[in-house]
């Protein structure tokens, strides 16, 4: 593909890569795990040895994005190092070293018939992703992929092109390496725009898509997408600190929760406080957070307790600001505050500090997200951090895959049954 390409064009390669992918994903289904762990330390093995051109090829990018006039923030994301490349070396291992889950037969039992049913585990066959900015999310959504025995195309974000080729070449040469199908991980070589609508309008060669970045990206795929899609939309995510809380506790989590990081879609963005304990807490908090630059906008309690928070507006309640700005609400109680992250809340992950265990049980049981936490902070809801290895991305829809998506969730299950000889009566 090049950047002059019609959309005709990209829909008819996109058509062929597709065709291909739907072929290797055959093979890749009846890969055993050997030949899957081979590939990823190929793969490994291959980015050490073309260390030097990957880095050279993510100065390309870099320079390009300075004259586009790329922030801070987006250059930091799409910088590859010697210390990332090491990274997502040491990511490539790691998955391999995860469990298999293909073949996986569960709850396999007699039936009354003599027949015995279960479930086996099954790649899902091809699967879409489409993201922007870092270059490592190549190597991430590429081993996922390869380990849980999918096909994938992956259509990375124009301003990381050449680090995406570069990477795409190690990936087709650990594949080679492996006698693995290279088709069975294909990164799209064009940043026009048409791409993504072919690719997320193609259910004959794709089976899911998986979009990762921002608001605009996700709402387009999930409104356009003739595939079935695997994302989360926004990441509001709530603390709330009961009256029956440990003020340590609560202030370590709270402060954690949002000043950890800014950018991420597990960072807390609403403080829900308890009346019974505010203002104990909130001045506290309030210094921590001001002394780490945290704009602190609250609702009129809160500013009663806070005289220099800002008033927050409606629209604060529900926004994911990925920035260092965090909404305050103080209110009567839990359920309260569960009725507040019901309206306001966008499913990702919510937390409860208490010391009271049946509070803590009803919070976990009743609050509709794909993550609920007593006495811990937001910033574990992460595929990682929950053991998975590493993950595709978060999805707060409620079939198929729910919270951090890894090897399991790129995977389904089908009944089997074993018999001999038996007929239906």
């Amino acid at each position: 593909m090049t950047p002059t390409d019609t959309a005709d064009q990209i829909r008819t390669q996109l058509g062929q890569m597709g065709h291909a992918a739907r072929a290797a994903a055959r093979l890749m289904a009846r890969a055993n795990t050997a030949a899957k762990n081979r590939a990823l330390r190929e793969v490994a093995t291959q980015m050490e040895a073309q260390r030097a051109q990957l880095i050279e090829a993510n100065i390309r990018d870099m320079q390009a994005g300075r004259g586009q006039g790329l922030d801070a923030a987006l250059l930091d994301r799409l910088e590859l190092d010697n210390t990332r490349i090491d990274d997502m070396i040491a990511g490539l291992l790691q998955v391999a070293d995860l469990p298999d889950p293909v073949g996986e037969v569960e709850h396999l039992r007699y039936r009354p018939s003599g027949i015995q049913v279960g479930r086996m585990r099954v790649p899902l066959g091809v699967v879409g992703i489409i993201y922007e900015s870092r270059p490592n999310v190549t190597i991430d959504a590429a081993s996922l992929c390869l380990k849980s025995g999918n096909a994938t195309i992956l259509r990375g974000g124009s301003e990381a092109l050449h680090s995406n080729q570069a990477i795409a070449a190690c990936i087709a040469a650990g594949l080679r390496a492996s006698d693995l199908p290279e088709t069975a991980v294909q990164v799209v070589g064009t940043s026009d725009r048409a791409a993504v609508s072919a690719l997320i309008t193609m259910p004959e060669y794709l089976d899911v898509i998986v979009p990762r970045g921002g608001t605009g990206l996700i709402e387009r795929v999930s409104r356009e997408a003739s595939v079935p899609v695997i994302k989360h939309l926004h990441g509001v995510c709530h603390v709330y600190i009961d009256d029956r809380a440990d003020p340590q506790k609560a202030f370590d989590i709270a402060l954690n929760a949002k000043t950890r990081r800014y950018g991420v879609c597990n960072a807390m963005e609403t403080l829900l406080v308890a009346e019974g304990i505010a203002a104990e807490i909130l001045p506290r908090l309030a210094a921590a957070y001001e002394s780490k630059g945290v704009e602190l906008r609250g609702c009129e309690r809160t500013r009663k307790i806070l005289p220099r928070c800002l008033a927050a507006v409606e629209a604060d309640w529900a926004e994911e600001y990925l920035a260092p700005l965090l909404s305050i609400r103080v209110v009567a109680d839990m359920d309260a505050a569960m009725a507040h992250i019901a309206r306001y809340g966008s499913g990702h992950t919510e937390a409860i500090v208490s010391e009271d265990y049946s509070r803590s049980r009803r919070f976990l049981t009743e609050v509709d997200s794909s993550s609920v936490m007593a006495n811990a902070s937001t910033g574990f809801a992460d595929g990682f951090e929950y053991g998975l290895g590493a993950e595709i991305g978060i999805s707060t829809d409620k079939i198929h895959a729910r919270g951090p998506v890894g090897l399991e969730g790129l995977t389904s299950r089908k009944w089997i049954v074993l018999g001999d000889g038996h007929i239906r009566q």
